[in-house]
Formats: structure tokens, C-alpha cells, sequence
């Protein structure tokens, strides 16, 4: 059970219905409490769970954070199957980016991204006001961890959706102002910059699952991993920097196993730096296995609840894998799957995905199924799986790339090679890469596929800068929600085709969601992202 960090949350600073920056009148309830509450700095994970709670409701559920990443990639398509999957055109749309300010996945991120801001502003504003009477210490100690989280929350509003109101101040309930994304991507920086002395380094159960240090670093980096496409202007010294801190930690290592980093037991994990905590029982919302198993894997693990059996891998990802790289078999369920009590074979995956069923839609057994996040026998329709945001393989590897993009190719060969390596355990050769190997492109075959399976309009990857290195990005961090901003860093999401995608006709938009709108309807202030209406 993994519910330290989000398990319980107080009355005191709960709100009810916080679902954009624009709703600002919640009920608190702190009438019942407030008088008889004396706090403590040990009360602080419960004091401060509703911030973190939201990312739970988001990250492995249902039109969630990880549906926006991947569907919208060249990774995992959902296509439509005898038993459905149609759903309006929703993961149509989003796998051809032809998404509307009215798509589910993205406003989901948009809620949960300022759900966990106003809460953050809330709770801020009990502590300044006298109302959440903490000791001295413990209120020094909430007030940086809260805007730090804030600050992560608004990391998700800066890479997705960009033009975004930057609201600090719980009290105020006027219509906020929008902010350019440089400006959202300062205000970040300036927040976390102010914190970072104060925030914790302790990793411990206590620590899990709540912004410390490392995380603050983790996410300084991806920022700045990320920050051309934000502002314009690299930033790769800065990454280095801030994962030399976390590697000079000593703090955290590599699972010798790929799959720890991801099982149902893995807050034990060495690798995880920050991590949004599930629960089957008490911190329920990682439904990933039941979009992606079919109906009949339930006999193959014994679940209570029947799979829906919907998303699956792209063929065309699929083929890029060396078949000696175990991280094939630890991301993919593939071939026969067998009946967990009497051992026939109830279901067998195949790769191909583009066949037609007479009865409507794609086979039901098409497509490599994802089984990263593994899945227990008795698994109830609620994965006990914790969802690993930053670990420390990427910190390696946002290192390996910014030496990369410096000029050090021999550099950032040396770190892929250190996390390919037990991937390759029984390969040791396989598991070496040269500056050389990753100054070549993809090896990706992009084009758009048809139904008979074959590929049209072939470009290939080769043409992509660092695509190697891309790959690289794809055998490690599969199914992690988080493809689309590395295809968009490299350039690929607004130029290249695959499995039933051809790039938008507006591509250079498509690399920010719209605003929803209904926050358009709600605040005139607020103006559509270039290239919606």
C-alpha cells in the first residue's frame, strides 16, 4: 500500500470542486476543525495531500495525462474494434492532431494542472492568514513545498497549453490576466529558484511522492531540456548542471532490473525521484491496464473486473527494437497469453494492427499490448502501481543529451550506454553505443501505413538530427507519458507520418493544446493559442 503521501486529507484545507483557475469559489471546511486543530510539522503530508491529489486523478486514468502524451504520438494508437473504441473520434483526433478546444485530454490536463494551483494558493493563503496555525518551522517548510508543487503544476500548463494565467493569489477572485509562455517559463524559474535552498533532501517513506529537492532539480532540468521550444534559446549547460547535482547525491541509482522501476511494488524503487503514489484500495485512478488489456487477459490474471481492450503499440515503434533488448518484453505483452488457472491459451497479441475485421474495427487481439506498469494476478480494475515521474534514468539521459547537443557525442554515449546496459545483460556488446551511433538518424520507418500493413510516402527517419538518440528516448522511456514533447524537441511531431497519421496542416500549431473553451467562454481576458479558433 502507497498512501503516505496522498492518503488522508484534512478537512481543514480541503476545497470541493476545484476544476480551473477561473472557478475560485470552494467551500472550505474548516468550521468543524479549525478550532480544535493544532498542527505539527508531522500533520504536513496530510495538511498538504489536496495539492498532489489531482495528479493522481490524471496521470494513469481515463483521458488523462498519459492519453495526451501518447495518443497524440508515434507510439500507442487506439484504433476501433469490434467491441468499439469509435468514442465520437476522440483518439482519431488525437492521434491526427486534429483536437478542438473541446477535447477531453487536454482540458483534463488543464484541470488538474490549475485543480492543484488553487489549492496551493488556498492552502498558502490559511497559513499567512492565521488560519492553519502552524509552528514556525513546519509553516517554512509547507510554504516552499507548496510552491514548488505549484510550480510543477504550472510546468504542465507551460509545456502543453503555454499562454496561461499565472494566479498566485487565493484571494483574489477577479478574472485573471493570460500570460505569454515566456512568462509563464520565468515565473517558474523564479519560484523554484526561491525554494530550492529550503526544500528538503531527504529521501525517505516520508519523502515519497512529495516535491524534495531532487525533484525540484529534476524538473529544473526537464524545463531546461525543453526550454528552446519554450522560449527559443537552449539551455543545455543549465541542464547539466542540475542533474550534476542530483547524480553527485549518491541519492539514487539505476534498478538493476527495468521492470522494478515499474511493478506494483515499486515505491522500494532506488531510481524513482518523485512519484504520483496509487493505491488499488486508497489511492485509487491508475486504470491504464483496462484501457489496454483485452476482455479475455482477465483470465490471464485472474482480475475481478473485465479489461476494455482498447489502446495498443505502433507497429512501426515496435519494429525499431533490437529483439535482444529486454525492454521489448518489459513494455510490451506480446504473443499467447495463457489462462492463469488452467493454462490455455485464452489470447494471443500480434504486432500487426492494421487488418480489418469483417465485424467492424481492427481484431481485438491487434496490437502489442502495454504491460510496463506490471500487472499482478488478482489485479482489481485499479493498478497498486506507482507512476514514476522523474527517475533517475532520465536524469542520465537529459545529461547524455545536452552533452550531445554541446558537441560531446563520446560523452553522452558513455551515460546511454550505462542505462542500456541492463537492458542488455546477456548482450554486453549490444549494450555499447558509440558518439558515432548517435549522431546518425532514426531508425524509425515513418510514413503513413495502410490497412493491407504496408507503408506509403516512406521518409524514414534518417534525416532526423540526433535520431538515434531518439530512439534511444523511445526503448527506455516508452509508454511514460512523455513521447510528444520529445518528438516535439526533435522536430518530428509536426513533420513526420505514421500509423494513421499524416502532419496537420497547421503542424507548427499543433506543438501547443488549445484553451479550453470554456474558460474561453468564462474569461474574455483570455485569447485562443495561434491556430485555433
Amino acid at each position: 500500500m502507497k498512501i503516505l503521501a496522498y492518503g488522508s486529507l484534512l478537512a481543514v484545507t480541503l476545497g470541493a470542486g476545484v476544476s480551473s483557475c477561473t472557478n475560485l469559489d470552494e467551500e472550505v471546511y474548516s468550521e468543524v476543525l479549525a478550532s480544535s486543530f493544532n498542527p505539527t510539522e508531522r500533520d504536513l503530508p496530510y495538511i498538504l495531500a489536496p495539492i498532489y491529489a489531482p495528479f493522481r486523478g490524471s496521470m494513469l486514468g481515463w483521458h488523462g495525462y498519459f492519453d495526451l502524451q501518447e495518443e497524440s504520438a508515434d507510439v500507442i494508437v487506439t484504433p476501433v474494434r469490434p467491441n468499439g473504441w469509435d468514442d465520437g473520434g476522440t483518439y482519431r483526433r488525437m492521434h491526427q492532431h486534429n483536437w478542438t478546444s473541446e477535447q477531453s485530454q487536454p482540458n483534463n490536463a488543464w484541470g488538474m494542472a490549475f485543480s492543484s494551483i488553487t489549492r496551493c494558493n488556498m492552502i498558502i493563503m490559511q497559513i499567512e492568514d492565521g488560519t492553519l496555525a502552524l509552528p514556525e518551522d513546519a509553516a517554512a517548510a509547507a510554504m516552499v513545498e507548496l510552491r514548488a508543487v505549484r510550480a510543477l503544476a504550472y510546468y504542465f500548463l507551460l509545456d502543453n497549453h503555454g499562454n496561461v494565467p499565472i494566479v498566485t493569489d487565493y484571494r483574489d477572485d477577479s478574472l485573471p490576466e493570460q500570460n505569454t509562455r515566456q512568462e509563464v517559463y520565468d515565473f517558474i524559474l523564479s519560484e523554484l529558484a526561491a525554494v530550492l535552498p529550503d526544500l528538503t533532501e531527504e529521501v525517505s517513506p516520508n519523502t515519497y511522492g512529495r516535491m524534495t529537492k531532487w525533484g525540484a532539480r529534476a524538473l529544473l532540468a526537464k524545463i531546461y531540456l525543453n526550454a528552446e521550444v519554450y522560449t527559443g534559446t537552449p539551455q543545455w549547460d543549465k541542464v547539466i548542471e542540475e542533474v550534476d547535482e542530483i547524480i553527485g547525491s549518491d541519492l539514487f541509482a539505476l534498478d538493476a532490473n527495468y521492470s522494478d522501476v515499474f511493478t506494483y511494488t515499486n515505491q522500494n524503487s532506488g531510481e524513482i525521484i518523485f512519484a504520483v503514489p496509487y493505491d488499488e484500495i486508497y489511492g485509487q485512478g491508475a486504470s491504464l491496464h483496462m484501457k489496454t488489456l483485452d476482455p479475455l487477459s482477465r483470465l490471464v490474471y485472474g482480475m475481478s473486473a473485465g479489461p476494455w481492450g482498447g489502446n495498443c503499440a505502433v507497429p512501426q515503434f515496435i519494429d525499431t527494437y533490437d529483439p535482444d533488448d529486454t525492454r521489448l518484453q518489459d513494455t510490451w505483452i506480446q504473443g499467447p497469453q495463457y489462462h492463469a488457472s488452467t493454462g490455455e491459451e485464452v489470447i494471443n497479441y500480434v504486432k500487426a494492427v492494421s487488418e480489418i475485421a469483417r465485424d467492424g474495427g481492427v481484431p481485438s487481439n491487434a496490437g502489442f499490448r502495454v504491460g510496463k506498469y506490471k500487472i499482478k494476478q488478482g489485479a482489481t480494475n485499479n493498478l497498486d502501481n506507482d507512476f514514476p515521474l522523474f527517475r533517475y534514468g532520465d536524469v542520465l539521459m537529459m545529461k547524455a543529451e545536452a552533452l550531445l547537443r554541446k558537441g560531446d557525442a563520446n560523452g553522452a554515449a558513455a551515460l546511454v550506454t550505462e542505462v542500456r546496459q541492463r537492458a542488455f545483460k546477456d548482450n554486453p556488446e549490444k549494450a555499447a553505443v558509440t558518439g558515432a551511433d548517435l549522431l546518425k538518424g532514426s531508425t524509425y520507418q515513418y510514413g503513413w501505413q495502410n490497412p493491407d500493413g504496408t507503408v506509403d510516402e516512406v521518409n524514414g527517419g534518417a534525416d532526423i538530427k540526433f535520431g538515434r538518440f531518439l530512439d534511444e528516448l523511445g526503448w527506455e522511456f516508452a509508454a511514460e507519458a512523455r513521447r510528444r514533447q520529445d518528438l516535439i524537441r526533435f522536430g518530428v511531431f509536426q513533420t513526420k507520418s505514421w500509423f494513421n497519421h499524416r502532419p496537420h496542416a497547421q503542424a507548427q500549431t499543433r506543438t501547443l493544446f488549445p484553451i479550453p473553451f470554456a474558460e474561453l467562454s468564462k474569461n474574455p481576458k483570455l485569447e485562443p493559442n495561434p491556430g485555433y479558433n
